[in-house]
């Protein structure tokens, strides 16, 4: 069996259809990859998705003793949160219903199989 750890940052402040388009970027890349690919990519979601990484990494090194060297992202998922609902004042009177999404990211990192 192989040895994975993970970390999930909830209630992240972010649609989820957003992050996705940031997550599929470093799914299945090895973690130095992955930082440097959030680290350059111009949207909202990479420095929230890099800072998850970064806990999963941490979580794997203190908590399960694992080699840095070896770790890859081998699942990353985006949820989606609880929706703040908001009252936005239209013509006439009217008003319509904001939805404010919010995301649900867990990232597990695993060691890869040596050779």
């Amino acid at each position: 069996n192989k040895m994975e750890a993970k970390a999930i940052a909830r209630n992240l402040k972010l649609s989820t259809r957003k992050a996705r388009l940031v997550a599929d970027l470093v799914r299945d890349k090895d973690i130095v990859a992955a930082l440097n690919i959030l680290q350059f990519t111009n949207k909202k979601a990479a420095p929230m998705i890099k800072k998850v990484v970064e806990s999963a990494i941490a979580n794997a090194t203190n908590n399960f003793g694992m080699n840095e060297e070896n770790l890859y992202v081998s699942q990353i998922m985006v949820d989606e949160g609880p929706m703040m609902k908001r009252v936005s004042p239209r013509a006439m009177g009217r008003a319509d219903i904001v939805k404010k999404q919010t995301s649900h990211v867990t990232v597990v990192v695993s060691e890869k199989k040596e050779g």
